[in-house]
């Protein structure tokens, strides 16, 4: 087995160690860590949730003193400053005697980024960059974005009919999908930071936005996502499933000065908070919301809204994925609901074109993904 090789497999370890950490170790890097020495492995760990030691801390502690000499794979970059709730990990990863330091994903916080794996060399010890670089990166595509734009990274998520559309022209959509879809679904809400919804869902669909397991999906998962509802002039009715079980999931209103105040009291009554957003046209102004998240520590956000906060999303640069679910049925109509709403551009040039596409069944369904 080459050097590579042996890198590769050993950092394809440390990647799905560091999947254990996803929906915990937000707003932090989900990160994975192994140690090798004489091709057997004295030690591994991963990052579970902020402020609880690092993935490289936990590996190194597991190998003790066999970490002497031996090298230590990690997927991102280790720290090296003080401007948070855990101690650096470059000293520990130097003082643990390691020889070598294979790093999958430099860092792109600025307080990290290069600095890290310069403060290993420089103490000494080889330092590998780059290896399984892209899966690092995927992997984390949501701490990237946040980290760039201090906004949450956004997926546009439907479950649609084959000719594009989510709702018949009464609003019916319950169930356009099949029931593997919804499980998936729910498994990708239990990964989120945040669900967002637009008060006109509400109205129509009454959703609780709950993340569940189960044979009958009414068993709440251990993490639920923050539930989100954009609605300017609070029209949410008091007794809508999405502010109920606020001990276990919370929900925020985020609205406008359009609003009653005495109306933004009787939620706050009921635990539920609410954000006043500037008004655009009327309506919560979506890039302050987002901004408003992003400081928050909310870094991926799962856009469950109807055509029309969909739409507005979109032509707002707002989405960074999308995810659709297929149905093999066709609604037809011109009075059907479609994923985006609002007007759609004049010539085919201006259409979005997904990147990085993944197609895959899901039952009865086709999933289809990509980066916007």
């Amino acid at each position: 087995m080459t050097i590579r090789e042996r890198d590769d497999r050993y950092m394809s370890l440390a990647l799905r160690l560091a999947e254990k950490g996803r929906g915990t170790a937000s707003p932090n890097p989900m990160v994975g860590a192994v140690v090798v020495k004489n091709g057997r492995i004295v030690g591994q760990g991963f990052h579970r949730r902020p402020g609880r030691p690092h993935a490289e801390i936990l590996a190194l502690r597991q190998a003790g003193p066999r970490a002497r000499s031996a090298t230590l794979y990690v997927t991102l970059e280790p720290c090296c400053h003080r401007a948070k709730r855990t101690p650096p990990c470059v000293p520990e990863v130097v003082r643990s005697g390691v020889s070598r330091v294979v790093i999958g994903m430099r860092d792109p916080n600025p307080s990290v980024s290069g600095r890290g794996a310069a403060a290993l060399r420089r103490a000494g010890l080889a330092v590998t960059l780059d290896v399984a670089r892209e899966e690092a990166e995927e992997q984390n595509h949501a701490y990237r974005h946040w980290i760039k734009t201090k906004r949450p990274y956004v997926t546009l998520k439907a479950g649609m009919s084959l000719d594009g559309q989510i709702a018949t022209a009464s609003g019916e959509s319950r169930w356009i999908t099949g029931e593997q879809s919804r499980r998936d679904v729910h498994r990708l809400r239990s990964r989120m930071d945040a669900v967002l919804v637009g008060v006109g869902t509400v109205l129509r669909d009454n959703p609780s936005l709950t993340a569940r397991s189960g044979a009958r999906l009414n068993t709440l998962t251990p993490r639920q996502p923050l539930r989100i509802v954009v609605d300017s002039r609070l029209r949410i009715p008091l007794k809508a499933r999405i502010l109920l079980q606020q001990h276990r999931a919370k929900t925020i209103v985020a609205t406008t000065r359009a609003a009653s105040s005495s109306r933004q009291s009787t939620l706050r009554r009921r635990g539920i908070e609410t954000i006043t957003c500037p008004a655009v046209c009327g309506r919560v102004s979506l890039p302050d919301l987002l901004n408003e998240l992003g400081r928050r520590g909310v870094t991926s956000l799962l856009l469950e809204g109807g055509s029309e906060l969909n739409g507005a999303m979109v032509r707002a640069g707002l989405v960074q994925r999308v995810r659709l679910y297929v149905a093999p049925t066709l609604l037809g109509g011109d009075d059907a609901k479609g994923v985006i709403g609002g007007k759609s551009p004049a010539r085919l040039a201006q259409a979005l074109t997904l990147r990085r596409r993944w197609i895959r069944p899901c039952g009865g369904d086709i999933v289809v993904e990509g980066d916007v």
